[in-house]
């Protein structure tokens, strides 16, 4: 049954406003998974369970129709390689134009990196990363750039490590190798366990204040196996001991908030392997809390 007064957050994100302020747009590529996935096919699936979800967030009195917003699609990817894949998201996040606050819908991790070097357009010293993952992502590059790469490519690429902060970083879900190589490089970890001693909400303070000192921008990589497993079935890496999605919702409205922040992905989840929509309910709040965040800078000092 269609309510008019109820009006669904997919109808509001098909509306293409003219001037968004906020422009999504699916990045289908899963070649790159370390474990076969399919995620290619969930920004299709994320749209849909949006139909899910009203436009309201009755705890901080944001409605999202306040918020212009535009739908590009999905970024058509050849049938290559990860290489040939990367070099794909790179030129259309290159060709991107400034302004209006940006998400990606993945797809794997592995598409962090092209999009955040694509749009820092050889200007890697001034940008920021925060993300929300379960692992550090910096294995070696020597089985090309995977999924499990994409903070070791961008380090190479030029970003600074001291512009990455990570939070989440789970428990037995990491090896010691690659941690020591984070702590070499001055990357900033925020653990599971200081996430609980801290909260979500400080947190989140903690990375953006870090940032906000030395980056032009901030770009949030959201890899949703950052959730417990109870709440992320579809996501690969997920395990027991995660995030809530209520916490992970909060700290995206933080970060959609702060000004700074000039884009987000949303990524591991595969549609394919999901159990009564349950990680992409989860994919979703987490969208719809960055998009009340964005919407809640009206009458911010810019």
């Amino acid at each position: 049954m269609s309510d008019p007064a109820w009006p669904r957050a997919s109808e509001w994100l098909a509306e293409r406003a003219p001037s968004p302020d906020l422009v999504v747009a699916g990045v289908p590529s899963s070649v790159a998974s370390i474990t076969p996935s399919e995620a290619r096919q969930t920004p299709a699936a994320f749209r849909a369970v949006l139909s899910k979800y009203s436009v309201l967030d009755g705890e901080r009195d944001v409605d999202l129709r306040r918020l212009p917003v535009r739908d590009d699609g999905d970024l058509t990817i050849g049938d290559g390689d990860m290489e040939s894949s990367q070099a794909e998201i790179r030129r259309f996040a290159e060709g991107l134009e400034p302004g209006p606050v940006r998400v990606f819908v993945g797809g794997d991790n592995a598409i962090t990196r092209p999009l955040v070097s694509g749009m820092a357009r050889g200007h890697l010293g001034r940008v920021g990363v925060i993300t929300f993952d379960a692992h550090h992502d910096v294995r070696a590059l020597d089985w090309g750039p995977t999924n499990g790469t994409p903070i070791r490519g961008l380090i190479e690429d030029g970003l600074p490590a001291k512009n990455i902060v990570q939070i989440g970083i789970h428990t037995f879900a990491n090896s010691p190798q690659y941690r020591a190589w984070c702590d070499e490089q001055g990357i900033a970890i925020t653990t599971l366990h200081q996430v609980e001693d801290w909260g979500i909400d400080e947190a989140v303070r903690r990375a953006l204040h870090r940032l906000e000192t030395h980056c032009d921008w901030v770009y949030v990589d959201f890899d949703i196996d950052v959730l417990d497993r109870a709440f992320a079935p579809a996501c690969p890496g997920s395990r027991p001991g995660g995030l809530t999605p209520r916490q992970l919702a909060k700290a995206a409205f933080a970060v959609g908030l702060h000004p700074i922040v000039g884009a987000a992905d949303l990524v591991e989840v595969d549609a394919t392997k999901d159990d009564d929509d349950r990680t992409l309910m989860a994919m979703g709040l987490t969208f719809l809390a960055f998009a009340a965040g964005v919407a809640g800078r009206q009458g911010l000092p810019r």
